[in-house]
């Protein structure tokens, strides 16, 4: 997901969207661990996504806070 499309999402929506994320890692890490795992690059690129989303909840906390 882009960056740009992330910050324009609510907190509400951010909040799914990083559920869905930890979803997709978990059901990867299984897949890995049963060897049927095609392209394990995927995990370290939903890894990155899920801080990218983290990040982005936490800049708009401290900007409710702030502001």
């Amino acid at each position: 997901m882009e960056l740009k499309k992330m910050r324009e999402m609510t907190e509400v929506e951010l909040n799914a969207e990083l559920k869905k994320m930890k979803n997709e890692l978990f059901n990867l890490r299984f897949q890995h661990v049963t060897g049927q795992l095609e392209n394990p690059i995927k995990m370290r690129d939903i890894k990155k996504d899920i801080a990218r989303v983290k990040t982005i909840i936490r800049e708009k906390e401290l900007a409710k806070v702030q502001g």
